[in-house]
C-alpha cells in the first residue's frame, strides 16, 4: 500500500529566486491555478519581504483556486509577520534560523534571540487566527540538541508543521533521513516538511529518503527550479516515488504545467 504525501509547490516563492527569473502578475495567478489542478497540497505563492509591494495577485489566486492551501513566506521579522497576515492568506510560513552559521556568523545573534523572535512572531500570527508552519532555516548543519529543544517550544506554542531545510543543498541522504527520525522521535505528533536544494544533485535523493524516514510534506519546483542550482524536481519526484508514496499529483499532466513555466519563461527573455 502507498503512503501518503503531499506537496508543497514553491515555484512561485523560491523558483523565482532563481537568476534571472520574474514572473508577471498575471503568470503567477495562471502557474498558481494550473498547481492547483495539479493536486499540490499548498502553493508557496510568495516572500512578503521581497515583493510586498506587488502581492495582490494573492487575493486574485486566493478568489479562484479551489483546493490547494496558498501560502505566504516570512522572514522572522514582527513587521514581516503581520504584512502576511494582512494579506490573508491560508497559511504563513516563518523562516528561522537554526545552525550556528546563521545564528552566530551571519545574523551575529544567539539562540535565546532566537527562541524569543520566534515567540514574538507566533503571537502576532495567532492574534490575526493565522495557521504557521515554521521553516528550521540551515537545519541539516545545525546543532540536532537545539532543533529538539526548538521544536519542543514550537509545538507548545501551537506549531504543528515544521520544515527541515536543506539550505545550502549539502546533506546527505542517510543523514537527512536520521534528522527527520530523531525529530519524529521526538514529537510523534509533529508534521514535517522536507525542504531540499540541489547543489550537489542530491534534492530528489534527499527528498526520497527524508519522506520514507516519516517527512509527510515535501517541497517541490516545476523543473526544478530555485535559488542558486534549483530544488526539488516536482515531475522527478512523483514520477521516481510513483510505485511508493501517493502524492494526489497527477503526474500525466505535469509536463503540460511545465511547459506553460516553458511559454512564460520565453515570453520574458524575449
Amino acid at each position: 500500500m502507498k503512503t501518503k504525501k503531499k506537496i508543497v509547490d514553491t515555484t512561485l516563492r523560491d523558483g523565482e529566486q532563481c537568476p534571472g527569473i520574474v514572473f508577471g502578475t498575471e503568470d503567477k495567478i495562471r502557474l498558481g491555478l494550473l498547481l492547483d489542478e495539479l493536486g499540490v497540497y499548498e502553493i508557496e505563492a510568495g516572500c512578503v519581504d521581497v515583493h510586498s509591494s506587488d502581492m495582490q495577485y494573492i487575493d486574485k489566486l486566493m478568489g479562484q483556486k479551489k483546493n490547494a492551501k496558498v501560502s505566504l513566506w516570512s522572514r522572522m521579522r514582527q513587521e514581516d509577520v503581520e504584512t502576511a497576515c494582512l494579506l490573508q492568506p491560508d497559511l504563513i510560513h516563518i523562516g528561522v534560523p537554526v545552525s550556528y552559521v546563521q545564528i552566530y556568523s551571519k545574523l551575529n545573534k544567539n539562540k535565546v534571540w532566537v527562541q524569543r523572535e520566534i515567540k514574538s512572531c507566533l503571537e502576532i500570527a495567532n492574534n490575526y487566527s493565522m495557521p504557521v508552519t515554521v521553516g528550521l532555516e540551515d537545519a541539516t548543519r545545525a546543532d540536532i540538541g537545539f532543533i529538539l529543544s526548538l521544536v519542543r517550544q514550537l509545538y507548545s506554542m501551537g506549531v504543528k508543521t515544521v520544515r527541515i531545510a536543506d539550505t545550502v543543498g549539502t546533506v546527505t541522504p542517510e543523514r537527512g533521513a536520521q534528522i527527520i527520525k530523531e525529530i519524529h522521535n521526538a514529537i510523534e505528533e509533529l508534521t514535517i516538511e522536507i525542504h531540499e536544494h540541489n547543489d550537489l544533485g542530491m534534492a530528489i535523493a534527499n527528498s526520497i529518503l527524508m519522506a520514507k524516514a516519516g517527512g509527510e510534506m515535501i517541497d517541490c519546483t516545476l523543473l526544478g527550479l530555485g535559488e542558486r542550482v534549483g530544488n526539488c524536481n516536482l515531475y522527478d519526484f512523483v514520477r521516481a516515488t510513483e510505485t511508493i508514496f501517493d502524492c494526489g499529483v497527477d503526474k500525466k499532466k505535469i509536463q503540460g504545467v511545465e511547459q506553460e513555466l516553458i511559454d512564460i519563461l520565453q515570453r520574458g527573455v524575449g
